[in-house]
């Protein structure tokens, strides 16, 4: 494919949406071209922003047409640069921010339908304005867009208990490489006709087409809500307590979250607004988090009968249970920064992996033992989803040391943590997905003929590789 487009082409792409919407400008452009770490940084000529699915598919039926690649761009929140446009070439950006419409709420039906640039936190008022739930939630929910938390299958904190937003996605509008619509926009729980397209697009980063609306599951407001932050001396306790809060509390358990005492430490020093709830330190700490359909009583009595228990058990050591809306917002608050506390410490190396939550404490300490023995002094941050085994084992710079020269032993340090965790049949792409960072990896790691089908899937939906080329698989 060609690293250059020619003037003419350009101006064929901005007739589509109208000059004011075809930015051209180092300073326009500049915030388009680096992802949020700062890892990759790419160059484009020209960022486009549709108004609706039309002009979307007559850009992707001209790209196809000239060879043009191009990168699709929802919140540029990614962290793996799969929605950086590659470096040296000239690929066009599709940002579809000015699609944010929602599109129609069904309450009955606990359906929401969406433009693929919808922002998250916006679907979430919508709903919560017709006294639903669309239970998908992320430290950057006021940023990041539908389009782009679909084409990753973003997880979040409330995976525990909903689900992947795979799981609460019903149907999905599509524009293909070639330009056709796919109208997929079905709102049925049960539709056996065929393969499921779907679940192609979902998790597809782009490469297959882009997603320009989506309908989506909704649920009941829950009417009770209770979230602890209780301090524990292991990793082992911390899954004997999440064991006891399943037996207890059942689908009621709907968050349990796992921090380090370094991460409440820094968050507590860094971030605004979090401190340490408890008057003692300790090793480890987990937020639970409680929703019940019936009542706030009800939640309530399963808090306490599991911290009771939990303290009984010699698992908890102490605890402080939220007493109202806004210290349950400031629990959660301390968990969603800890990856933004991480900055003002110097340089971080992130891992977004899972593993058997049975394997969680084997891992931690596998991990920690292999990152200290080959970088003495270095800080382990890992922190996560303990309730679905994704952990984002995140390791800061030991004080005083160089940063370039810490960032730079980025992939020796994943090619320890990764290989512990492929040794416990984890996964190194837990919910961030692959992108440009991990493409290589992934195609050393999977069966050949698992990178084989993703290949062929790809060259049949994008023959002329313009969708997001090199993220994901490599056909080139």
């Amino acid at each position: 494919m060609s690293a250059s487009v020619s003037p003419e082409v350009l101006d064929r792409f901005a007739a589509i949406v109208g000059e004011k919407y075809a930015l051209r400008s180092e300073a326009e452009l500049a915030p388009h071209l680096i992802e949020n770490r700062g890892l990759y940084h790419g160059s484009s000529p020209l960022l486009l922003r549709p108004a609706n699915v039309e002009e979307v598919s007559a850009i992707l039926k001209l790209a196809t047409q000239t060879g043009t690649a191009v990168v699709p761009q929802t919140g540029n929140t990614g962290l793996v640069g799969g929605q950086t446009p590659r470096e040296g070439k000239s690929d066009i950006i599709v940002s579809l921010e000015r699609m944010n419409r929602i599109r129609d709420v069904d309450p009955v039906a606990n359906v929401l339908v969406a433009d693929g640039g919808a922002i998250l936190a916006e679907v979430q008022k919508a709903a919560e304005a017709h006294g639903r739930l669309f239970p998908l939630s992320l430290g950057a929910e006021g940023s990041c867009r539908i389009g782009g938390n679909l084409s990753t299958n973003a997880g979040g904190t409330a995976v525990l208990a909903y689900g992947n937003v795979r799981q609460l996605c019903l149907g999905l509008e599509v524009v293909l490489p070639t330009g056709e619509i796919w109208d997929g926009l079905r709102r049925l729980k049960k539709d056996n006709t065929g393969y499921d397209l779907r679940d192609l697009f979902i998790g597809a980063e782009g490469t297959l087409g882009i997603i320009t609306g989506a309908v989506l599951k909704l649920y009941p407001q829950p009417l009770g809500h209770q979230v602890a932050f209780a301090g524990l001396n292991s990793v082992e306790e911390a899954l004997a307590l999440f064991n006891l809060a399943g037996s207890l509390c059942g689908t009621s358990l709907t968050g349990f979250e796992l921090m380090p005492r370094f991460g409440v430490e820094i968050t507590a020093k860094h971030i605004e607004g979090v401190r340490d709830p408890l008057e003692a330190a300790y090793p480890w700490y987990v937020l639970i988090d409680i929703s019940t359909s019936d009542s706030a009583e009800t939640a309530e009595r399963m808090m306490n009968a599991l911290l009771e228990q939990g303290f009984e058990a010699g698992l908890v050591q102490d605890a402080a249970i939220a007493s109202s809306v806004a210290q349950q917002k400031a629990l959660w608050h301390m968990r969603e920064s800890m990856s933004e506390a991480q900055k003002p410490e110097g340089g971080s190396i992130k891992h977004d992996v899972s593993v058997p939550v049975s394997k969680i404490p084997h891992f931690m300490h596998e991990a920690g033992d292999a990152v200290m023995a080959a970088m003495p002094g270095a800080r382990i941050c890992a922190f996560g989803h303990m309730g679905d085994g994704n952990i984002h084992y995140n390791i800061s710079q030991p004080v005083g040391a160089d940063k370039d020269a810490f960032i730079g032993r980025w992939h020796e340090m994943n090619k320890i943590v990764h290989g512990i965790v492929l040794a416990h049949s984890g996964s190194i792409s837990a919910e961030h997905g692959i992108g440009q960072l991990k493409r290589d990896e992934l195609a050393a790691i999977r069966p050949a003929i698992e990178i084989d089908l993703m290949r062929r899937i790809k060259r049949a939906f994008d023959p002329a590789n313009i969708m997001n080329p090199g993220k994901v698989v490599s056909v080139e």
